[in-house]
C-alpha cells in the first residue's frame, strides 16, 4: 500500500512537472511560399503538387486563412516578425532594411524567458544576428547550390564561413538544424528560427526533383489570360490602358522590360521545347511555356521543403520532442503564381499579401481548426512570447493570438483590419508604391505613385475589392455609385487605422504630401493623375530605348 502511495506521488510529480514545462518553439519560415501552393489551403495546385508534411501541421493543429504581411518584401517582413513592429516604426521599409544588435527583440526576450535561441538559414537583414545564442545564416540572399553560411568566429561578422559545395540550400539548412538540435544540451527549452531560402526566384531545385511534375500540365489561374476591364485602376492601367505593359512584371510578353518569357528560356532551357524560338509560337503558347516552367521550378523547390520538413519532424518524433514543441510554419509573404499575369510579390493583391500560417502544439491547440481571424506578421512575436511565458515589451505593436488558438474563439475586441504599405516605388518589378487596408470582407488599396522624395511619379488611383463576392479581385468597385457610402466609410476607417499604427507621414514628408494630394480623388485629382500617366509613359519608353532601369526608382530614404 505504501509503495502504491509513493508511486502515485511520483506520477503526480511527473504530471505537474510536464504541465509546467515550457514548450520548445520551432519557427519555420520559407521565402516567397504562397499559401495557395500548400495543399492544405485547397488551391488549384493541391492535387498536382501535394504537401503532406506541411498539411500535417494543419491537420494536427490550426490553419489561418487571413494571415497577412504588412509589406510584401523579404527584409521588411522579417523585421516585422523580429520586432513585432510595423516597418515605419522599425525602420526596415525596403530591401536595405536591418534590425541592429540590441534591437532584435524576439531572441532577446526569449533568452530572458529562459530559452536557448538559434537562427539558421536565410536572415537577410544586413547586420549580424548577434542577439541569438547561435546563428548560421546565408550571406544576403545566399546560393541555392553550394551555399556558404556565416557563423560566429574570430574574424569580423561576415568573414567566418562554412561551406557546403555539394548540397542544395534546403538540404543544407535542414542538416544544420538537425546538427544543432542533436548537439545542444537539454537544460533549456529551445527557440529556433529555421528559415529556408526556397522557393525564392529564380527557382533552382535540387537535382533529384528534375523529373517531378515533368509531364504534368500545371493548372492555370483564369486571370493569367483574362484581364477584366474592371480590374485595376488608373494607377495600374494608365489612361486608356496605356500603362498595362509597364506596370507589374509579367509571365508572358506583356511587360517589354522584364518577364519570365524573357528570362526563363536561358536559365532553364530544359523546361522549354528543344531549340526553343519564341518567334515560332503564338503569344498564348509562349506564355503557357513560361508559366509551366515558372510553376514547375517553384513547386519543385516546395517539394524539397516539404520532404526536408519530413526529416525534421522525424527527428522530433524520435527524440520525443514533437508534441512538446510549438511548431509554426509561415513564409515572409505570398507570391503571385501567374494571377493577373503578374510575377513576384510586392502587391497588396491577395496572393502576394497573404501568408501561409499553420501552428501545431497538441498540448493546448485543438487539431483541425481553421480561422478566418485577421492576423498580421507583427502579431507573431507577441504570440510566441506569450507561449514562452515571456515579457512582451511596450514597443511591440502586434498582439498575441494565443487565446484564439487555445479557445478556438476570436474575441470581439480583436483587430478587424490589417494594414499594408509597400514603399519601393517601381523598383525591380515595376510595382507602384501603395498603402491599404484588408478587412475580412473588403480590401481597399491606394496607389499614391511616388518614391520617398515624392518623385518618379506614376498615376495615383484607388481600388476596392469585395473579397467574398470577388475573391480573385477582378472587379474594382471603388467608382461604382452604389458603393459610394461604403467607399466613404472605409476611407474614414483607413485614415484612423493609419494614425493607430503610427504611419502619420512624418517619416517621409515629401512622399506624404503626394499621399494627401490625391486622397480625396476628386475629378481634378483624376485629371492630374491621367496627365501623370502620359508623362510616365514617355519617360518609360525613353528608358527602354536607352536600356535604363528607372534611375531614380527606389529613392533611398
Amino acid at each position: 500500500m505504501k509503495n502504491l502511495y509513493l508511486l502515485g506521488l511520483i506520477l503526480l510529480s511527473l504530471i505537474n512537472t510536464t504541465k509546467g514545462k515550457k514548450p520548445n518553439i520551432l519557427f519555420i519560415m520559407s521565402d516567397d511560399h504562397a499559401a495557395h501552393a500548400i495543399s492544405a489551403y485547397g488551391g488549384r495546385l493541391a492535387k498536382v503538387a501535394p504537401t503532406p508534411n506541411l498539411d500535417r501541421l494543419a491537420k494536427e493543429g490550426a490553419l489561418f486563412e487571413n494571415a497577412f504581411c504588412t509589406n510584401s518584401i523579404c527584409s521588411p517582413s522579417r523585421a516585422c516578425v523580429l520586432t513585432g513592429q510595423y516597418n515605419h516604426t522599425n525602420g526596415a521599409v525596403d530591401l536595405s532594411g536591418k534590425v541592429l544588435p540590441g534591437k532584435q527583440m524576439l531572441p532577446i526576450q526569449m533568452a530572458k524567458a529562459g530559452y536557448e535561441t538559434a537562427m539558421i538559414g536565410k536572415w537577410h537583414l544586413k547586420v549580424e544576428p548577434k542577439d541569438f545564442d547561435y546563428y548560421c545564416v546565408l550571406p544576403g540572399q545566399g546560393k541555392y547550390h553550394g551555399p556558404s553560411f556565416r557563423i560566429r568566429g574570430e574574424k569580423p561578422w561576415g568573414k567566418n564561413l562554412i561551406e557546403f559545395p555539394e548540397k542544395h540550400s534546403t538540404d543544407a539548412i535542414t542538416d544544420l538544424t538537425l546538427e544543432w538540435l542533436k548537439n545542444r544540451k537539454d537544460e533549456k527549452p529551445f527557440f529556433l528560427m529555421h528559415h529556408y531560402k526556397a522557393p525564392h526566384d529564380y527557382f533552382e531545385n535540387a537535382e533529384r526533383y528534375e523529373d517531378y511534375l515533368a509531364d504534368i500540365k500545371i493548372p492555370e489561374p483564369t486571370t493569367l489570360w483574362k484581364r477584366d476591364s474592371k480590374f485595376g485602376s488608373l494607377a495600374t492601367r494608365g489612361r486608356n490602358d496605356e500603362l498595362i505593359p509597364h506596370i507589374g512584371t509579367s509571365i508572358g510578353s506583356r511587360n517589354p522590360r522584364r518577364s519570365y518569357l524573357r528570362d526563363l528560356p536561358e536559365r532553364f532551357p530544359n523546361e522549354f521545347p528543344k531549340d526553343y524560338d519564341p518567334e515560332k509560337f503564338s503569344d498564348q503558347e509562349n506564355t503557357r511555356f513560361a508559366y509551366n516552367a515558372y510553376l514547375k521550378k517553384f513547386l519543385r523547390c516546395v517539394k524539397g521543403i516539404d520532404d526536408n520538413l519530413g526529416r525534421l519532424f522525424a527527428h522530433l518524433e524520435a527524440t520525443g520532442q514533437m508534441d512538446n514543441t510549438l511548431i509554426v510554419y509561415t513564409a515572409d509573404q505570398g507570391f503571385m503564381l501567374g494571377e493577373h499575369d503578374y510575377q513576384d510579390k510586392r502587391w497588396m493583391y491577395e496572393e502576394s499579401m497573404r501568408m501561409p500560417l499553420m501552428i501545431r502544439y497538441p498540448k493546448s491547440i485543438k487539431a483541425g481548426q481553421r480561422f478566418d481571424t485577421i492576423i498580421e506578421n507583427v502579431d507573431f512575436a507577441p504570440t510566441l512570447l506569450d507561449f514562452a511565458e515571456g515579457s512582451i515589451p511596450q514597443s511591440v505593436q502586434g498582439r498575441s493570438f494565443k487565446s484564439i488558438l487555445e479557445t478556438g474563439e476570436e474575441k470581439k475586441a480583436w483587430k478587424k483590419a490589417a494594414y499594408y504599405r509597400y514603399w519601393m516605388h517601381m523598383a525591380h518589378h515595376d510595382n507602384p508604391a501603395h498603402i491599404g487596408m484588408r478587412t475580412k470582407r473588403y480590401k481597399l488599396i491606394y496607389f499614391y505613385g511616388c518614391n520617398y522624395q515624392g518623385d518618379y511619379r506614376t498615376p495615383a488611383g484607388w481600388e476596392l475589392y469585395d473579397m467574398i463576392q470577388d475573391p480573385n479581385e477582378t472587379k474594382n468597385i471603388y467608382d461604382d455609385p452604389k458603393h459610394a457610402k461604403l467607399v466613404q466609410s472605409l476611407k474614414q476607417w483607413f485614415a484612423k487605422l493609419r494614425k493607430k499604427v503610427g504611419d502619420d507621414g512624418s517619416h517621409y514628408p515629401a512622399c506624404e504630401k503626394i499621399v494627401q494630394e490625391f486622397w480625396d480623388y476628386s475629378e481634378t485629382d483624376r485629371k492630374k493623375a491621367a496627365l501623370i500617366s502620359s508623362e510616365f509613359l514617355i519617360r518609360r519608353k525613353a528608358e527602354l530605348a536607352e536600356g535604363l532601369h528607372n534611375p531614380k526608382t527606389a529613392g533611398k530614404p
